[in-house]
């Protein structure tokens, strides 16, 4: 399996240029869905240790159904196929421009919740406009041990997220310990209430709030994933829920610019335009690096051919 593995932001890309499975036709989200029902134990073997890493999210490759488009894209990570992933397109874009594929300027991409653009502004900085994104639910309120209660909207930004801010424990590298357990334990609290976004979806991501640790900040997250590990990004589509979240309460004009920290202190800068369905049109603009163009092997006498499974 020939594959090309980027960091937006300090957080891995690895894009698969061949060797998936044939998912067939048809629109994006149903391919999605079927390989999210019949080739688990696939996806999870190439993003899993001894392969790939905790907090790798992984870009399969399709082709698009918009002729339009430059490729179609699935994202996943160990736990979960996603309808999108910020990080992944910015790193995505950057891989097709180290292979050539690309050059500067806009691109359009394909992914299972619809079409997104990039702007190709160098090698390394790429701006994507997501899809439209929204609120879907404010002040919800969990109640979590040793904690108390924990109020967050609920907001769609690609995936489904809930949002706090102020967080309940200070956003800094030193307690990524106990904001991974807290968000864990906020998400389980979340999905045994049924919490969710309007289409749907399950709670998959919570995000925390604190105040930035630099002078052009807006704030800094700590983003949970569906696979317990946390974002080393900002988190693109948690990014274009904020903003969502943001615009409907009148703390940000549209058009206007903001730098989004990660706990890791990576940033992205953010605004939106309003989109035709009430919801708001992200902006989402980083860095990402390729750091590494490899051959994946699966060899069947391999005792952890599958990744490591605890």
């Amino acid at each position: 399996m020939h594959v090309i593995d980027s960091h937006t932001g300090g957080e891995p890309t690895r894009v698969i240029l061949d060797g998936g499975p044939d998912l067939g036709s048809g629109p994006l989200a149903e391919r999605a869905q079927r390989l999210a029902t019949e080739y688990r134990d696939f996806y999870r073997s190439v993003i899993l240790e001894p392969r790939g890493q905790v907090a790798m999210v992984c870009a399969l490759l399709v082709e698009p159904v918009d002729p339009s488009c430059v490729t179609g894209v699935i994202y996943f990570d160990s736990e979960a196929v996603l309808g999108m992933c910020g990080h992944g397109t910015i790193g995505l874009a950057a891989t097709l421009v180290h292979m050539g594929r690309i050059g500067l300027g806009q691109h359009r991409i394909e992914t299972p919740v619809g079409v997104v653009t990039v702007d190709v502004l160098d090698a390394n900085t790429v701006t994507v406009t997501n899809v439209e994104s929204r609120r879907c639910s404010t002040s919800v309120k969990v109640e979590i041990d040793g904690i108390g209660t924990v109020t967050g909207d609920i907001a769609y930004g690609g995936n489904c997220f809930f949002l706090v801010d102020p967080s309940p424990i200070p956003v800094t590298a030193t307690n990524i310990r106990q904001l991974t357990d807290v968000t864990v334990a906020v998400r389980e609290a979340l999905l045994a209430q049924g919490y969710g976004c309007d289409n749907g979806a399950p709670v998959d991501h919570v995000i925390f709030y604190g105040p930035p640790e630099t002078p052009e900040g807006h704030s800094r997250n700590f983003v949970l994933c569906p696979d317990d590990a946390y974002d080393r990004s900002p988190c693109g589509t948690g990014c274009s829920a904020r903003l969502a979240c943001l615009a409907a309460d009148g703390r940000l004009a549209e058009g206007q610019e903001i730098v989004q920290e990660s706990v890791i202190g990576s940033t992205y800068r953010l605004s939106y335009r309003k989109g035709p369905n009430g919801g708001v049109i992200p902006s989402i603009t980083g860095k990402a690096y390729v750091m590494a163009e490899s051959k994946l092997i699966f060899l069947p006498q391999d005792p952890f051919n599958k990744g490591i499974v605890l």
